[in-house]
């Protein structure tokens, strides 16, 4: 079984996976860094010089392959469950985990960050937030098997809390 940590960009998916994955002994995957290693590049440059449906297909594969393994802490891209076969290759071994936070959050934690998200390119940055965070919430509350809201704590208390609400706190 694994834990796949599902959300918005800027919730806390790699941070959060990083603690539990030290704390439950498991495996850490983050699902962009494999997507860099395979493709030889970082995400800016595979959207800029490859484009967005490339970038999907190597996160299908990279998924598909994690998510059949086990015993991982698995982060999965902001974008990762939208695609229903990354979602059906989570569901099979993995109880899927929903980070959320408030946009107002989720904004100030974005802040500066815009060159590492290609997602994010555009003139009115809040507006493309809130944009996107609305296309993605109702998948995103479809796919969870858990929710923590992680606007007031830090990573850590988000991390016993899962722990807490899994039966392994």
């Amino acid at each position: 079984m694994n834990l796949a940590l599902v959300g918005f960009m800027g919730v806390g998916k790699t941070e959060v996976g990083r603690i539990l994955a030290e704390r439950l002994c498991l495996a850490f995957v983050d699902l962009d860094s494999e997507v860099e290693r395979l493709a030889g590049k970082p995400i800016p440059s595979i959207f800029e010089e490859d484009g967005e449906p490339f970038f999907r297909m190597l996160e299908r594969m990279v998924t598909s392959e994690f998510s059949s393994r086990d015993r991982q802490v698995i982060s999965c891209g902001g974008g990762t469950i939208l695609d229903p076969e990354n979602l059906r290759s989570l569901r099979r071994n993995s109880v899927i985990i929903l980070l959320t936070a408030g946009l107002e959050v989720i904004e100030e934690r974005l802040r500066g960050g815009e060159g590492s998200r290609p997602l994010l390119k555009a003139r009115d940055v809040k507006e493309r937030i809130r944009t996107l965070y609305q296309r993605r919430m109702d998948a995103y509350l479809a796919s969870a098997d858990i929710i923590v809201d992680t606007s007031t704590k830090t990573p850590e208390e988000v991390a016993v809390e899962i722990m807490d609400r899994l039966g392994g706190g």
